[in-house]
């Protein structure tokens, strides 16, 4: 039954297929790997095992009476606690939502109900999703599995050590300035950031900024989820069809590769560098073309402040009147600088995000992918908000170690972190691999050639 949790979500899928195992029986597995597991690392909140074992047990019934039961059918997950969810409370990490009981799923979280997969709750997030390292007043902090004293990153931070501990198969995300690239890469599994509304959203609007997505052990795995998820919705106004093949299969052909170590003079610590560079010999060794180059980056730092301070400002925080003032000083920061901003700021920064997309189509007329960072630096300690410092330089906002991600994402293009390797410390690092202009199938391809080559997912946390 153990062994269960160490199989890949498409392995568990083949086995209830092929019914040599029950849905009842991976779910055991995995409420025996979370008790063991979760203490350590804090990544499932609002555990609910009487849920899963209806849901579970419903998979079984279908198995039994010869219907299919979904593409998911059997695989354990939990959503992320910014997705409602009318079998779990939805708290956004906020006390003003410590009792927030949805009466019905968000369309990401029904998508996958419908497909057969079994949710045992939520995972943990920071406080409105704001910032990636997952602590907040209601559930705690979030440890990495393979360093409890360090973070485990954010916004989707329980989702990735969550997945990293094998206590669920599949994870849900969603990202703006990194919240399924970041955690990725400190837990060593796979998030990827796929080109706008690709995974639709039912309260979509007309922004690129904020996507939801996928995460998973393999590339495989995260694709599984994603065929589910990744299905066009005529309400949201920017869906369109994702267009999967059958299966993704590594390329056959040399890639044409840029690299870029610092994304335009980003300060970046030596133990992310020294993995990515040892990264770019096993690239090369697949015959890759490799060259250092990357689109600019000028005004993509004010761009991505603007149009996010402007979502803060404008978006549920909007509706909390004095609940405000009981938030992290971090988000009254945001909302406050959202609220000042001036028409012809947004405008601006709406202008810049238009200038950033045409720069990346540009560059990738002559590139297959871009190559770079998805980190800036290590997990840090778990008793800091957001590190000061990195590689000697001070960090003025809080966000700013993270703008490895937060660049890539006024470009508009797909972006995925994948395993790159572990420092001597044997902290995971993620390299970011970032396509052209909907080519979200080639960068999973990109994604699962690499992965092969170098099978960096392999290595568990010290507890497995």
């Amino acid at each position: 039954m153990s062994s269960l949790i160490d199989l890949t979500a498409v392995e568990q899928r083949k086995l209830l297929a092929q019914k040599q195992v029950s849905a009842r029986e991976i779910l055991d597995a995995h409420l025996g790997q979370i008790e063991a597991a979760n203490g350590l690392v804090n990544a499932i909140v609002a555990l609910d095992a009487e849920v899963a074992v209806e849901k579970a047990t419903a998979v079984d019934e279908s198995l039994a009476a010869g219907l299919d039961p979904g593409p998911l059918a059997g695989l354990v997950t939990a959503h992320k606690d910014l997705e409602e969810t009318k079998d779990f409370p939805t708290t956004y990490g906020s006390p003003l939502f410590a009792n927030n009981q949805p009466k019905a799923n968000s369309l990401l979280v029904q998508r996958m109900s419908d497909a057969g997969a079994v949710s045992v709750g939520k995972t943990n997030v920071p406080e409105f999703g704001a910032g990636s390292h997952s602590f907040n007043p209601v559930y705690g902090t979030t440890r990495n599995p393979y360093d409890h004293a360090r973070s485990a990153g954010g916004s989707s931070g329980g989702a990735a050590a969550a997945l990293a501990s094998n206590m669920i198969a599949v994870a849900d995300g969603s990202d703006m300035g990194g919240s399924l690239r970041n955690p990725a890469a400190w837990n060593n599994v796979v998030g990827f950031r796929n080109s706008p509304r690709m995974v639709p959203s039912a309260d979509g609007d007309w922004s690129i900024m904020g996507i939801k997505g996928a995460m998973g052990r393999t590339v495989e795995d995260l694709v599984l989820l994603l065929r589910v998820i990744g299905v066009p919705y005529v309400g949201d106004p920017l869906s369109r069809p994702l267009n999967l093949p059958d299966e993704i299969v590594p390329f056959d052909r040399p890639l044409r590769v840029a690299v870029s170590a610092d994304l335009g003079g980003l300060p970046v610590e030596s133990d992310v560098l020294s993995v990515l560079r040892q990264l770019r010999v096993d690239i090369e060794a697949l015959g890759w073309q490799v060259e250092e180059n990357e689109p600019g980056f000028s005004g993509a730092d004010e761009c991505f402040r603007t149009l996010r301070a402007f979502a803060y400002a404008n978006g549920p925080l909007a509706h909390l009147g004095q609940g405000l003032a009981k938030t992290k000083k971090s988000i009254q920061h945001e909302y406050r600088t959202g609220l000042a901003l001036t028409g012809a700021e947004v405008a601006a920064a709406n202008a810049q995000l238009s200038k950033q997309w045409r720069r990346a189509v540009r560059f990738f007329e002559n590139f297959d992918i871009l190559l770079a960072p998805v980190t800036q630096l290590s997990p840090f300690p778990t008793d800091w908000e957001y590190p000061k410092l990195v590689d000697g330089v001070q960090s003025d906002h809080y966000i700013d170690w993270m703008r490895s991600c937060c660049r890539v994402t006024t470009m508009g293009m797909p972006a995925l972190s994948l395993p790159a390797g572990f420092t001597d410390a044997g902290l995971p690092v993620g390299v970011q691999i970032v396509g052209g202009p909907w080519n979200d199938v080639g960068v999973l391809r990109a994604a699962k050639t690499i992965e092969e080559a170098t099978e960096h997912w392999k290595r568990r946390p010290p507890e497995l």
